[in-house]
């Protein structure tokens, strides 16, 4: 017999540095989830990432406690800041640019995220994330 789904949970966590505090405690404690089991898990599996980068998560939760968790890539504006090597976006995107990336650092990181973005190639996937760009106010070059 299967187990039955009680619900999905999605957060976002750094990479390998997931503990009990919040958020990452009271949201999996208060929906029955071992959280020590979980924190070790996630930790494990996201070990060789990037150290700080928030990596989403989404976490499926049983009625006999258990749970399955899949890590997700860096989200698009991250790997975006990286590239242009800034901080933050555009604070009026649209009026003002605050950096640029070049079209294959849009390749890039579209082939990165191909398995999350909703695209059937990677020219798609790389216009995808350049449309991102431009809405943190980043100039996209060829």
């Amino acid at each position: 017999m299967a187990k039955k789904l009680l619900g999905q949970l999605k957060l976002q966590i750094p990479a390998g540095a997931a503990n009990p505090s919040p958020p990452v405690g009271p949201a999996l404690g208060q929906r029955g989830i071992n959280i020590m089991e979980f924190c070790k898990a996630f930790n494990a599996k996201t070990a060789n990432a990037e150290k700080g980068v928030k990596l989403p998560v989404v976490i499926d939760y049983y009625q006999d406690k258990s749970f399955t968790f899949i890590v997700k890539t860096a989200p698009a504006s991250t790997l975006l800041m990286k590239a242009a090597k800034k901080n933050k976006g555009a604070n009026k995107p649209g009026h003002e640019t605050i950096g640029t990336v070049t079209m294959a650092q849009c390749r890039e990181i579209g082939e990165a995220k191909m398995e999350d973005l909703n695209a059937n190639d990677a020219d798609a996937a790389a216009r995808i994330i350049a449309g991102s760009a431009r809405s943190m106010g980043l100039e996209v070059t060829e």
